[in-house]
C-alpha cells in the first residue's frame, strides 16, 4: 500500500533545549499530514455545511531517532477503517530515502457533530479513502 507522503522541514523553533525536535511537535506534523491527505477544503466544507468534525480519540508514538534543526523529513501515512465511527492513521516519520523509521505514530480519529456527539464516518470520506488505500493492498484503479 502506497502511503501519503507529507514533507516536513525542521526549523529551529521546532527543537527543545537539547537541539532535537520537541516530542509534541510530531503530533503537529501528523495533524498537518492528515489535513493534506483528507483535503483542507473538504474538512472545512464538512464542518461548515454538514456540521461534521474529526476528533482524536487515541494517539500513540514510539521514538527511535531524533530529528534536528535543518532536517528534511517525510510523514508517511496510511489509513484503515476500524469501525463505522473510527479511522486509524498509521503515521511514521522517515528521512527521505531513509532505511529506518524515526518515529512511529498511530492516531485514531472519530467523527462528531456540532454537539460533540459521536456520528458515523461520512460516506464521501470513506469513498476517497477506499480509493486511495484499497483494503486488498492493490493500487487504485485508474480514473
Amino acid at each position: 500500500m502506497n502511503p501519503h507522503i507529507q514533507p516536513v522541514q525542521i526549523y529551529y523553533e521546532d527543537t527543545d533545549h537539547s537541539g532535537v525536535v520537541y516530542h509534541a511537535n510530531y503530533l503537529r506534523y501528523f495533524e498537518r499530514a492528515r489535513e493534506h491527505l483528507l483535503g483542507v477544503p473538504e474538512l472545512v466544507r464538512l464542518w461548515k455545511e454538514d456540521g461534521i468534525g474529526f476528533v482524536v480519540y487515541q494517539a500513540n508514538m514510539k521514538f527511535r531517532e531524533g530529528a534536528v534543526f535543518g532536517d528534511s523529513l517525510e510523514i508517511r501515512t496510511v489509513v484503515r477503517r476500524a469501525s463505522a465511527y473510527r479511522l486509524v492513521f498509521q503515521q511514521d516519520v522517515w528521512r527521505p530515502g531513509g532505511s529506518k523509521v524515526m518515529v512511529e505514530g498511530e492516531v485514531h480519529l472519530c467523527c462528531v457533530d456540532r454537539q460533540q456527539q459521536l456520528i458515523a464516518l461520512p460516506a464521501g470520506v470513506l469513498a476517497m479513502l477506499a480509493h486511495r488505500f484499497p483494503e486488498d493492498g492493490s493500487p487504485p484503479a485508474p480514473r
